[in-house]
């Protein structure tokens, strides 16, 4: 995919997430993986719901950004992190929903989604009959050693996960491509809001 090409699908799936409420003020970012192994990512700073092709830089894989002076996502290394684990990852996104945030404020090591008929959308098989740990890790503003403890929990759980949950803050899903990663995370958000509706309902 052409760098032109990634920025359009990054500025369009700014344009969803801010629709849908996902990303308010700055939060948030973006990627996606391009043939050379470098990454288009958001530009630091940006308001989602108005990116601009110009708002979409490139890096290497190692985060660093390829064409001096410009400035990617505070949370770059966190994408890096992804293409390296996962090289069916294609494209990378991060957002701010209420229902992610109250939930991973409050929940243990993993939030478990069962019985959903939207598992459908997450690697595993064709049924809702499953059950799937969402792991939701502590937050930091040192974002190497985030990534490190990462790399750490991915590599003693033997299955890749859905994506994860940085408690209060967001979550980090990823697909083969933009339109993947979209699904993946409009499903994630949807069971997401069922527990979090399902728990104001609780005596």
């Amino acid at each position: 995919m052409p760098f032109q090409h990634a920025a359009a699908a990054i500025v369009a799936a700014g344009q969803r997430l801010h629709a849908m409420g996902w990303v308010p003020a700055t939060a948030g970012n973006f990627s996606r993986r391009l043939p050379s192994g470098q990454i288009a990512v958001t530009r630091s700073g940006c308001y989602k719901g108005f990116l601009t092709k110009a708002d979409v830089i490139r890096v290497d894989a190692a985060g660093v950004p390829v064409d001096p002076g410009t400035r990617p996502s505070y949370e770059t290394l966190l994408h890096c992190g992804i293409y390296r684990r996962f090289p069916e990852a294609g494209a990378v996104l991060h957002g701010h929903s209420v229902a992610n945030t109250v939930l991973s404020r409050r929940a243990g090591a993993s939030i478990r989604l069962a019985g959903y008929e939207l598992l459908k959308a997450f690697p595993g098989g064709p049924t809702h009959d499953v059950a799937i740990d969402v792991p939701v890790v502590d937050n930091d503003q040192d974002i190497a050693r985030l990534q490190a403890g990462l790399d750490a929990l991915w590599a003693a759980t033997p299955a890749a996960p859905p994506g994860y949950l940085i408690r209060g803050h967001g979550a980090y899903v990823w697909g083969a491509d933009m339109d993947a990663a979209l699904m993946r995370l409009e499903a994630l958000e949807f069971m997401l809001l069922c527990e979090l509706e399902d728990g104001r309902r609780t005596p």
